[in-house]
């Protein structure tokens, strides 16, 4: 917390400590550090710090002039928020722009949405994942957290003033500020389910809103101007022991919790602003011992600048970072110095100024001064701000050249898996490679990674698609049944599951062959705690076909960690494997021997054109050589 630009207001320097503290966390999260696997607790410490500081400073100007002074309050949080970000959405429009223009859609996008803070809802509305990484990260997929203070600082001053008007004391607009927050926290515990990725309650603003408000009732119940500079020993050293408690009680949730921990969703998050709210507590008492521990000049310098510093380490982070994660530490240390660097500079020389009036200043100067300048500095002046302007502009429009299609290249990424060892021990019979199916009818069952593979914005000609390379096998009609999120078990935005999907098309008739593209995200679902375990879901899947000829198409990933890691596609392919042998209509192919790490996106998990171009062909080879023409199926499990 920068100190105060109104008159009258008290600056205490250890609450720039928790904010150094809540940034460093995050940061930690975001490089993926194996000791703040609760990193992202950080924006839940921000949370409720903001809700205390907002608060106590609309209920100050309450209780000096009867009024909440909305037109100033809104100015100071405009002039305090505005010009950081919008430097930082042009200077990120333009190198995603130049230089990583595959995401430059979906930046576009993200751009807009942050202008007009609502992020958090535009990444909800579009089922995005903030964890889970599904689909490449995006430079501003961090900007969710500023959505919710900047909706909190639009509507919670209308809705204090109301309360005020009817409830007048503040002892009860504390407690119905608490109810508006354990209303909150119902909501988080009722939207969560085990075993989904957890992104909606995490960034929805209803589900959130707790954190904040908890912040706001320590407000109304401790106000940081009415509290006496001189208590008893006994007190302070309450007070003190309550802050040190929550210090560790936070240190505890960011190391021993995880983003799929089902504690958190709500108990977790209500320990935290709990603990949070008992350090702020004692940080802000003049006769604490535990502030100026925590306004140690050090951590105090990184805690004023925290906004910049939170800006920019995600941004700095996704676009330096390789394809599939797995930088090395040096990397790791540039990026956390780049970010102090560049949050330095935007303290100094944009928000510092623009705090104390720079722009207002700028603007009368320019105004009384236009008359004075000549026409060749006055055409300099707008010739510099109209291209400032321009540069992001023109960059979000895809109208800047682009040196690169993304950063991420396969140099920088892991390798896709090894290849599988077959269960059966058989060897195929030499001869003649096949070159033709015996399956006449096919029925696709896909997930997102199988989307390029039948787009005609990947794929522009139809008989390099999926349906087009099936049939120069010898395929006659193609089912194609493909759904960005699906599993074999979990239903999710109300596309019914793959298991669903094949009992239906079975009762309609259907008796020819199968593709099924799965895994993907059961392996994910598995790992953010379902109950249904891979080997059920294979066995699941099989008992609904039943007989008819099958070709799994194994799941591969580039990405180190999470529920889409390498490791954990190689688990499902292994449970392929070991299922293999107990179906006679079941082959696998080995997907993973033939991927290249050139094929992939910058996530590590989706394929490019030329990828999905390749996968399309690459199927229809294993499907001839799983059930060729004219000849037994394979006499082994795997094809490659």
């Amino acid at each position: 917390m920068p100190r105060p630009t109104l008159s009258g207001r008290r600056y205490v320097p250890g609450l720039d400590g928790i904010r150094a503290l809540a940034v460093l966390a995050v940061i930690a999260f975001h490089l993926d550090l194996a000791w703040a696997p609760g990193g992202m607790l950080g924006v839940g410490v921000f949370f409720t710090l903001s809700g205390y500081l907002i608060t106590d400073l609309l209920l100050d100007h309450w209780q000096r002039h009867l009024t909440l002074g909305l037109g100033t309050f809104w100015l100071h949080r405009a002039r305090r928020l505005l010009p950081a970000l919008f430097v930082m959405l042009a200077v990120v429009s333009v190198w995603v722009a130049l230089l990583d223009s595959d995401q430059l859609a979906a930046v576009r996008t993200q751009v807009f949405a942050a202008t007009f803070y609502f992020s958090n809802w535009s990444t909800i509305a579009e089922h995005g994942s903030y964890f889970a990484r599904f689909a490449a990260p995006l430079p501003l997929d961090h900007l969710w957290s500023l959505a919710i203070e900047e909706q909190f600082y639009l509507i919670w001053p209308w809705l204090l003033w109301l309360w005020i008007w009817i409830f007048r004391t503040r002892a009860r607009l504390a407690m119905v500020t608490l109810v508006a927050a354990v209303a909150s926290a119902i909501a988080m515990s009722l939207l969560y389910h085990p075993g989904y990725d957890p992104t909606r309650v995490y960034e929805g603003t209803d589900t959130r809103a707790f954190g904040l408000l908890v912040g706001a009732t320590l407000a109304m119940v401790w106000p940081s101007r009415g509290l006496r500079p001189r208590i008893p020993a006994s007190a302070r050293n309450i007070l003190d022991g309550a802050g040190v408690v929550g210090l560790i009680g936070i240190a505890l949730l960011v190391w021993r919790t995880s983003s799929y921990s089902h504690f958190l969703y709500p108990a977790g998050f209500v320990l935290l602003s709990v603990a949070t709210a008992a350090v702020v507590a004692a940080v802000v008492h003049p006769a604490s011992r535990l502030g100026p521990v925590l306004g140690w000049r050090p951590v105090r310098w990184v805690g004023v600048r925290s906004y910049a510093i939170y800006l920019w380490q995600w941004p700095i982070i996704v676009l330096t970072s390789p394809v599939g994660g797995g930088a090395r530490w040096w990397v790791a240390v540039l990026q956390v110095v780049s970010t102090f660097a560049i949050a330095a500079l935007s303290w100094r020389y944009v928000e510092e100024p623009v705090r104390h009036g720079a722009l207002g200043r700028l603007w009368r100067q320019v105004r009384s001064g236009a008359r004075r300048l000549d026409v060749r500095r006055r055409a300099l002046a707008i010739s510099g701000a109209a291209l400032a302007l321009a540069l992001p502009v023109l960059g979000l429009t895809g109208i800047l050249p682009a040196a690169s299609g993304g950063l991420g290249s396969a140099g920088g990424a892991v390798g896709p898996p090894a290849a599988l060892v077959d269960p059966s021990g058989s060897s195929q019979t030499l001869g003649p490679a096949p070159t033709r199916t015996s399956c006449r009818h096919v029925v696709y069952i896909g997930d997102s990674t199988s989307e390029g593979e039948i787009s005609s914005q990947y794929i522009p000609k139809p008989r390099l698609r999926l349906t087009g390379r099936l049939a120069d096998v010898g395929v006659r009609s193609t089912n194609l049944q493909v759904s960005g999120a699906r599993s074999i078990v979990e239903t999710v935005n109300g596309e019914p599951n793959a298991a669903t999907v094949a009992q239906g098309l079975i009762s309609g008739g259907y008796r020819g062959c199968w593709i099924l593209a799965m895994g993907t995200n059961d392996t994910a679902d598995v790992f953010v705690g379902s109950s249904v375990d891979q080997a059920t879901r294979i066995a699941r899947m099989m008992s609904v076909i039943g007989r008819r000829p099958v070709l799994w198409v194994g799941a591969v990933s580039l990405t180190k960690s999470g529920p889409y890691s390498t490791e954990a596609m190689q688990r499902w392919n292994r449970e392929l494997v070991a299922a293999c042998p107990r179906y006679r209509n079941m082959r696998v192919f080995d997907w993973a021997a033939r991927a290249k790490p050139r094929w992939f996106i910058p996530d590590g998990l989706h394929y490019s054109s030329l990828g999905s171009q390749e996968r399309a062909r690459l199927i229809a080879q294993a499907l001839v050589e799983a059930f060729p023409a004219n000849r037994p199926p394979s006499a082994t499990c795997l094809v490659r």
